[in-house]
């Protein structure tokens, strides 16, 4: 391939990285602006035009999948000798070559995982840590060794980090990570960190073996500098040696692993350790429409000048949109309900997403896809009911059902069964941990908004209930919406994304201390929006639970976009009226006028102290309606309908599916399952006939499904 004609199609930003494959240079790639196009085309020119030879180039990144995809670029363009790999590969590669000649004989066996001995360490100290724990330890030992700490240097270190992984006291830590190491030791093993460490010890004890690795490497180029760590800028460092030839890309505004050690500071210190580095800014976005990238802009804008201001190149598309729910049951339900209709235009799923900020949120965007019949995959995570710590506490709580006698309130009871499972009323500060007693507190929010249904709800109903959900929602694993934490979505996209749980306590989240760890969580919200390539719709709940108080405010990260999103993105002041797609909401009562201040008012049209405006007897049909379907579908009556929806129903008196849809609370599965049988009662038809209806026409659909 001609060297001209690899410059070809670029764009002057892209271009200028490209055709200055000599010297150090830093680019600062925003999201979307083809980083791994303009690196590529460099390490192709500089081969095509003889500045130097391919097999001399070392390309790093993060992910063994973007090391396939800059070799497949690489071949396309005609150097597939280069050498493509991620930090770990080329370093291990190098450590079984020099090991023999250093040490004699082959290297340790790298273990898969540290659990057991992590498991073995804390069993030598006395420390009871269960698989959670110690996924939480192990993650601190690898903090201390990107960081390159010893159990020596770790206390200081970790206390002016405010770290405290499951609680331990740091000098707790430190003997921790001092036993490891011996355990490690004694069964002749080494660990992923280990390699870094041992190619860095080689290297700065052996010079011979340095100035090898530097003849076979002389050009280097570093994709995702930003996530770059202590451990590796010093493997870096010594590779290049004395070299000038170094390349790194990278964002700032993209950088969401500090928790493992990465740091943005070696991208942002490259200029002031390379005097003479050149500096190119990526900005054109290729991914997004303008109205998305404007919201990214001004979300990004706030923090200071930390990344690039990306300037759009595609087409218009739709504005953002943010919408504010009533709770968080209607926010999952009002999502999947447009996800439906997206389908139904003819979108494919798998051009969706929905993201979250903890794996904690998908159990209600999960049942609520499954109930209106959209296929999803979980990315980053299992699903909610194959979760090991749900399935233990739901085979506790299936234990405890045959002994409930009532005495004891159902959420009351159930806290106190999956106690035994490793939930407890202080929520851990971090980690797997936390990750796991937001799914164990997942289930005790749902047994609350099970007993308001009524005191003959118990625990037996409340298990029958979760073996439904959980048969309900295993969905094809080929196609389908994709569900993921912002930090799985990291260089993915989507036509459409839909990221949810937009609030201060969620976003930023609630255990981030201090102004940097702040900024990372705004940081998360900008990666989420430059997910999108069409659309991006943000949402978030007042409440969490129906009928509770709507003190929740829209993320602090949106006030500055008020403009784009509407009044409703100011944290500063809660909006007074909830909405939901397709749903309105009376603002005032029916009866005096005056406005009404809770969800369930709002959802019936009236405020409490002002009496009911429906027809008695019409209002004891639909609700002798109601308990003919629930004990029909084996479920508890209020998920069916909840009893404001059904007053709401019996004071609206709605007469056709377009003024029923209208009602909160009525979606568009229970409008499709429901719709014809309420309207029939509401007529003057007889509830058990209409109920016999219902309940056959779901069995059919099921059977038929």
């Amino acid at each position: 391939m001609d060297a001209d004609r690899v410059l070809e199609g670029l764009d002057p930003e892209q271009r200028r990285v490209a055709a200055s494959p000599l010297g150090p240079m830093a680019v600062l790639a925003g999201a979307g602006t083809g980083k791994t196009r303009a690196i590529t085309h460099r390490i192709a020119y500089g081969a095509h035009s003889g500045a130097y030879q391919p097999q001399r180039v070392l390309a790093v990144t993060f992910t063994a999948r973007a090391a396939g995809e800059m070799r497949t670029r690489l071949r396309s363009l005609g150097v597939p000798t280069v050498q493509a790999r991620t930090f770990h590969a080329a370093a291990l590669r190098q450590l079984h070559y020099f090991w023999p000649k250093v040490i004699g004989g082959a290297a340790p066996e790298i273990i898969p995982t540290k659990a057991s001995l992590v498991g073995e360490a804390g069993s030598r100290l006395r420390l009871e840590l269960d698989r959670v724990v110690m996924r939480d330890l192990a993650s601190e030992i690898e903090w201390a060794k990107v960081s390159m700490l010893t159990a020596e240097s770790y206390p200081a270190a970790a206390r002016r980090a405010g770290r405290s992984p499951a609680d331990l006291d740091p000098t707790a830590m430190a003997r921790l990570l001092e036993v490891y190491e011996e355990v490690k030791t004694e069964r002749n093993v080494i660990d992923f960190e280990d390699v870094l460490l041992l190619m860095v010890g080689i290297m700065g004890e052996h010079q011979e073996i340095a100035r090898e690795i530097r003849g076979q490497y002389r050009h280097f180029v570093v994709d995702e500098y930003q996530d770059v760590n202590a451990l590796q800028q010093r493997l870096l460092d010594l590779w290049v040696g004395e070299r000038r030839d170094v390349c790194v890309v990278g964002d700032p505004a993209q950088t969401i692993y500090s928790f493992t050690g990465a740091s943005p500071r070696h991208l942002l210190g490259f200029a002031q350790r390379h005097a003479d580095a050149e500096q190119v800014r990526l900005v054109r976005n290729y991914r997004s429409t303008p109205q998305i990238i404007g919201l990214a802009n001004v979300v990004l804008r706030q923090a200071g000048g930390a990344g690039v201001e990306l300037q759009a190149q595609g087409g218009s598309g739709p504005d953002p949109e943010l919408t504010a729910y009533a709770d968080d049951q209607a926010e999952a339900r009002g999502v999947a309900a447009e996800i439906r209709r997206l389908i139904d235009r003819g979108e494919a799923p798998a051009e969706m997403a929905i993201l979250f900020r903890t794996n904690g949120q998908s159990e209600a965007f999960e049942s609520a896809l499954a109930d209106h019949g959209v296929p999803y995959l979980v990315r980053g995570g299992q699903r909610f009911f194959h979760r090991s710590e749900v399935k233990n506490a739901v085979l506790l709580l299936r234990g405890a059902a045959r002994s409930d006698d009532g005495s004891v309130p159902l959420g009351d009871l159930v806290r106190d069964v999956i106690t035994g499972a490793g939930w407890t009323s202080k929520p851990p500060s971090g980690g797997a941990q936390r990750e796991r007693w937001e799914s164990l507190h997942a289930l005790a929010r749902l047994a609350d908004d099970f007993g308001l249904a009524g005191e003959e709800v118990r625990l037996p109903h409340l298990v029958t209930e979760l073996d439904r959900r959980a048969a309900e929602q295993h969905a094809p694993t080929v196609q389908g919406v994709t569900l993921a934490s912002l930090h799985a979505a990291k260089g993915l996209e989507w036509d459409t994304v839909f990221l949810v749980g937009a609030s201060d306590g969620l976003l930023p989240i609630s255990m981030a201390q201090g102004a940097e760890a702040i900024e990372e969580e705004r940081r998360l919200l900008y990666v989420g929006l430059t997910r999108a390539r069409r659309r991006i719709v943000l949402s978030f709940a007042l409440a969490r639970a129906p009928g509770g108080r709507a003190g929740r405010k829209p993320s602090r990260f949106l006030d500055h976009a008020s403009s784009l999103l509407g009044e409703v993105a100011r944290s500063r002041s809660t909006p007074r009226r909830p909405t939901t797609r397709k749903v309105a909401r009376p603002s005032r009562c029916s009866g005096c006028g005056r406005d009404l201040e809770s969800a369930a008012e709002r959802k019936v049209g009236r405020c409490h102290d002002c009496p009911p405006t429906y027809d008695e007897a019409q209002f004891e049909s639909l609700k002798a309606w109601r308990l003919a379907v629930a004990k029909g579908s084996g479920v508890p009556a209020f998920v069916v309908f909840t009893d404001a929806t059904l007053t709401a129903i019996a004071e609206r008196r709605p007469r056709s599916d377009s003024e029923l849809r209208t009602i909160a609370g009525v979606g568009a599965a229970k409008l499709e399952r429901y719709g014809p049988a309420v309207l029939a009662v509401l007529e003057g038809s007889d509830p058990e006939g209409e109920a016999e209806k219902c309940c056959a026409a779901i069995k059919l659909a099921k059977g038929s499904a």
